[in-house]
């Protein structure tokens, strides 16, 4: 079938729906509002190789095809699952071709580009770098990720966002008005509830929102009166579930690891054990997750509780022990522990301190009193000499050096007045009294 033949009747409905023109076309005003570039390239009729990034049923290939159509070119489609690089040689040989004998230019859609190996992506370059081939490519995943840099440096990347609910609503009324390619022809009755249900369960997509409505509505019997009444059940059977976005791999994934540690950061423990929920439904890996949350007790934790670090690590051993779905348990225990404990991140400075000395300043000999003085011949060359040990000293502690002459006064280590640091702080400051050459924090 050519890209812009009409949808057969029975096709999908989201197939049927799709929009034609971008008068039809719903949501991405960043890109399709006056004066947008999608806009300004469609009203033009000018070609420019692009790439269409963002979530499914979100109109990527919609607009691709509406781009291509308003260019008047030839028109190539590949899908990078079913092609190969016999494919794209002979597409960019009759593009060549179409140019020179005929003074017509040659548009390739390329569904889901990040499909294809770096090897194939470099075959598209020189013929889309010398204008034989303008390029739309549709991708879900980050294209600054899955594509080679210079295949990305030779196109425009455009990001389509989930589309709101109130596009996703009017989406949908569209389809039941709709007599010709929607449901219009059936007398259909949507319970606002049932609306509002598949509205917020859809996550965004189109294309899911639009199929979970023809399941409902065409496996709804009519009433007597000939009107098929279509509440919340039928809408739930027909969406099994919300939708949850997430791709172990790419945006998804590292968006919402992100907003979790960044709630445990933040101590929102209702945030946190939410984005945690959301990970392991949408299947990530549990030890991934019991991992950051290590990371994170010792990094933004730290010392205010040493206890997060236990807890995280023991969350780590029980999903290794355990195994889900029980695993959940002490991580969801480990994630509100770490979100509630008090914060400090004195530790990650006090070893990016003292890593940036190692790494400047020149290695000064390790002080005589320090060294290593267990085997025969160490007291000879002076090793350990004037050393004091303090537990032989009252409080455990005695003034003394430990940093090489050069560094001496250095302080790496400055804990903060949260949670356990603060009894750390008052320790280490009546010690800094008594030790020369060195100040407190």
């Amino acid at each position: 079938m050519e890209l812009f033949e009409p949808e057969p009747s029975a096709a999908p409905l989201a197939a049927r729906m799709r929009p034609r023109t971008l008068e039809e076309f719903v949501g991405q005003e960043q890109l399709v509002g006056p004066g947008r570039i999608l806009r300004r390239l469609v009203d033009s009729g000018e070609l420019a190789s692009v790439v269409l990034y963002g979530p499914p049923g979100t109109g990527k290939t919609t607009l691709a095809r509406i781009l291509a159509r308003s260019a008047r070119a030839h028109l190539e489609t590949l899908n990078a699952v079913t092609s190969g690089a016999a494919d794209i040689r002979r597409v960019a040989q009759e593009a060549a071709d179409r140019l020179r004998f005929h003074g017509q230019r040659t548009v390739v859609f390329v569904d889901e580009i990040h499909r294809f190996n770096r090897a194939q992506q470099d075959l598209l370059l020189p013929h889309v770098e010398d204008g034989t081939l303008v390029l739309i490519g549709a991708t879900t995943e980050n294209p600054f990720f899955a594509l080679n840099s210079t295949l990305v440096s030779r196109v425009r990347i455009l990001r389509l966002e989930p589309l709101s609910a109130d596009q996703i609503r009017r989406i949908l009324q569209r389809a039941l008005e709709d007599p010709e390619r929607g449901l219009g022809r059936l007398a259909v009755h949507l319970d606002p509830e049932a609306l509002e249900h598949l509205v917020s369960s859809c996550g965004g997509d189109a294309r899911v929102a639009l199929n979970a409505l023809e399941v409902a509505v065409t496996t709804t019997p009519p009433g007597p009166d000939g009107v098929r009444r279509v509440g919340v059940a039928a809408v739930e059977e027909a969406l099994q579930r919300p939708v949850l976005r997430y791709d172990r791999a790419g945006d998804q994934h590292y968006d919402t690891v992100s907003a979790f540690i960044k709630s445990l950061r933040g101590s929102d423990p209702d945030a946190a054990v939410y984005w945690l929920v959301r990970m392991l439904e949408a299947g990530e890996d549990p030890r991934f997750v019991a991992r950051r949350m290590v990371i994170h007790a010792a990094e933004d934790v730290g010392l205010a509780d040493p206890t997060a670090l236990l807890v995280a690590t023991a969350a780590a051993h029980a999903v290794e022990y355990v195994g889900m779905p029980e695993a959940q348990i002490p991580l969801a225990e480990a994630a509100l522990y770490i979100a509630c404990a008090p914060k400090s991140n004195a530790v990650v400075r006090a070893l990016a301190r003292a890593r940036q000395d190692v790494r400047t300043l020149p290695p000064e000999p390790v002080p005589p009193h320090l060294r290593d003085s267990s085997y025969p011949g160490a007291t000879v060359l002076g090793h350990g000499r004037g050393y004091r040990y303090p537990h032989d000293y009252p409080g455990g502690f005695v003034e003394q050096d430990y940093l090489p002459q050069g560094l001496r006064g250095r302080v790496y280590y400055e804990p903060t007045e949260h949670g356990l640091e603060a009894e750390i702080r008052r320790r280490l400051e009546a010690w800094w009294k008594h030790r020369r050459g060195r100040g407190g924090p």
